[in-house]
């Protein structure tokens, strides 16, 4: 990916963020010039050539960078120029991509991000092992960095891992499914936006206090942020997806949306419940028919509900921690654009 290609789609979300100081938006777009240029010698120093390939697949493709961005508006609270604060910011995304490696094996999904997935062109053990290779590549950058940052890091990736494992595992016979739901997506997504977050102001020399605020409101935000993903799931389409549309649903995930119809008990939902609770899944005729009663269930709004209840605690988590400013205004203003990617 150029640097054209990475200021272009930093623009993108730093527009919807509506940055009006033009000294924050110009910081952060070299920012993002600079995690992409580093990302890619990332893949390049893999020793095999065919390693690099894999790696460097989902890197070259994209993605939103969200969390690099966090990193550095993270670091805003700081000094932004602190040395280390580039690295960080790299790091949670070689994090983040290690967990769509692994998390595509578990969907069986076939594209991420528009391109084919890597077990789909790899294999499954191929796109296992090269996921552990960016934890590894992660871990070793995290060394370099502050002293907090090696155990920070150890930290997210535990929580990763172990929410993707309690994802495939489900809940256990006496848990409550969607407490077993907010666990799940706490270690697996929130985990990381945190860590970006307080990462780069850790590395910036933000205070402790700053540092702390910005970790919770990571993790409402995190929640937030998967719920809309679930929302988009049925919502969405392929092409806007980057990924196949329902997927959640062929595979059996139990996304918010899906819990809210098989726990409600609504008599609107009936046939619906039906089909989400056939043991031979779904696929087909089927599969859509699912989708379409899903979209026009009333569980969708109370998932919304339940989203905005996240970005009212992760604004709630600013307030008052926070210096007020251009940094301050983005990530308040990134709760909007959570909340309005399933408008």
């Amino acid at each position: 990916m150029s640097a054209l290609t990475a200021r272009r789609r930093g623009r993108s979300l730093i527009t919807r963020l509506a940055v009006r100081e033009k000294g924050l938006e110009r910081r952060i777009l070299r920012g993002l010039e600079q995690v992409e240029t580093r990302l890619q010698e990332c893949a390049r120093e893999a020793d095999d050539p065919r390693l690099a390939a894999v790696v460097g697949h989902l890197i070259t493709a994209g993605g939103k960078r969200l969390r690099p961005l966090l990193t550095l508006l993270g670091a805003e609270f700081g000094d932004p120029r602190a040395p280390g604060v580039i690295e960080a910011a790299v790091l949670s995304e070689l994090v983040h991509t290690a967990s769509l490696h692994h998390d595509d094996v578990m969907d069986e999904a076939l594209t991420r991000h528009g391109v084919s997935s890597v077990n789909a062109r790899w294999g499954n053990t191929v796109a296992v092992r090269s996921g552990n290779w960016l934890l590894a590549k992660a871990a070793q950058m995290s060394a370099g960095l502050t002293p907090e940052a090696v155990p920070l890091q150890a930290d997210a990736s535990e929580r990763l891992v172990r929410g993707q494992v309690r994802e495939l595992v489900g809940p256990a016979f006496d848990e409550n499914h969607m407490s077993h739901y907010f666990d799940v997506v706490s270690d697996k997504s929130a985990s990381l936006i945190s860590l970006s977050l307080r990462l780069g102001a850790i590395q910036a020399g933000a205070p402790a206090r700053v540092c702390d605020a910005l970790a919770v409101y990571g993790e409402h935000l995190g929640v937030a942020f998967q719920i809309a993903d679930d929302l988009l799931d049925v919502t969405s389409s392929s092409a806007d997806l980057g990924k196949e549309q329902g997927k959640d649903l062929a595979v059996a995930v139990a996304s918010l949306p899906v819990l809210l119809v098989l726990d409600g008990g609504r008599p609107e939902d009936e046939e619906l419940r039906t089909l989400l609770s056939d043991p031979a899944g779904l696929s087909g005729e089927r599969h859509l028919r699912a989708l379409a009663l899903l979209r026009r269930s009333k569980a969708m709004d109370r998932a919304r509900v339940l989203m905005d209840e996240r970005l009212a605690r992760a604004r709630s988590a600013l307030a008052g921690a926070l210096p007020s400013g251009a940094p301050y205004e983005a990530l308040d203003a990134l709760c909007d654009f959570v909340a309005n990617r399933t408008a």
